[in-house]
């Protein structure tokens, strides 16, 4: 029997709608919206509509946008001058500087410039250690999603052995140590792992997140296995995840899409970590 698809769309949809109905809740409270700084450098098509979307999405649940699209030439003292006048500014709940960043400028000193009480990509080094000690605040918005279509699904995760493929700082670690902390067994695979379909199928949930066409087929997944594809590749035939669908499909229990399914849950979550970011603020205020 085919595998359940998982509705990205429409958890992500009905995410946004709990945020919007929180968001005019602290509103009333404390008199005005949450801001969320957007900071893109330079002119990528891809990272101008992922910064467009969020955009877009942050105003329609009742929160203020505050955009800065700065020429690729910024050099990276400047930048971190905007970040530490976005750090200052009580308006500013959120800051998200999009990635990727020109080759001159050090990725990683300006993620670690931000503050961590903003953060709600989640990145900082301080909100990194945090999850590593199991102490999260802030959750990187993707890994989140994951977990949040685990929770729609029903999906018991205690004692469930969980393969994680791809260990990137964005998705891979932090999604496995969500996991783990939902006391799952989880194993990390990576390019050096050898046997990789074996390793997987061995998965009651199977999390795809290497960036690599369609890597995992139906002998990679057991039966009955929920598949989460993190997985976005352009091809000529349009998106693909890392996960070959169909064939794979044929054989787990379900199954998120691409596109539609972990996708759209990262701008749901980031709407709701800014939300987080700002009743964190106005409490400490």
């Amino acid at each position: 029997m085919a595998a359940r698809m998982i509705d990205g769309k429409a958890v992500a949809a009905a995410a946004r709608e709990r945020v919007e109905v929180d968001v005019a809740a602290f509103v009333a409270e404390h008199g005005r919206s949450p801001g969320l700084a957007t900071v893109l450098v330079g002119e990528d098509p891809a990272s101008e509509v992922y910064v467009r979307s969020k955009r877009r999405l942050s105003e329609e649940v009742g929160m203020r946008s505050i955009h800065h699209g700065i020429d690729a030439s910024i050099s990276e003292a400047d930048l971190l001058g905007l970040v530490a006048e976005l750090n200052a500014d009580d308006g500013v709940d959120g800051i998200l500087v999009q990635l990727p960043l020109p080759a001159h400028i050090d990725e990683d000193a300006v993620v670690a410039a931000i503050d961590p009480a903003k953060d709600v990509d989640g990145l900082t080094p301080v909100n990194a250690g945090r999850l590593a000690h199991g102490d999260p605040n802030l959750v990187p918005c993707t890994p989140r999603g994951v977990m949040e279509l685990l929770a729609h699904e029903g999906v018991a995760l205690e004692g469930a052995e969980a393969v994680v493929v791809g260990r990137s700082k964005l998705v891979g670690v932090p999604v496995a140590r969500l996991l783990l902390l939902a006391n799952a067994t989880v194993t990390t695979c990576h390019s050096r792992t050898r046997d990789l379909d074996e390793v997987c199928r061995r998965a009651d949930v199977l999390v795809a997140a290497v960036g690599v066409p369609r890597l995992l087929g139906a002998d990679a997944v057991k039966p009955g296995a929920v598949v989460i594809d993190v997985g976005v590749n352009r091809l000529e035939e349009g998106l693909v995840g890392d996960v070959d669908y169909e064939p794979a499909a044929e054989v787990a229990s379900a199954i998120t899409p691409v596109p539609g399914g972990v996708g759209p849950m990262t701008i749901a979550m980031l709407l709701s970590n800014t939300l987080q970011a700002a009743r964190q603020r106005a409490g400490a205020g």
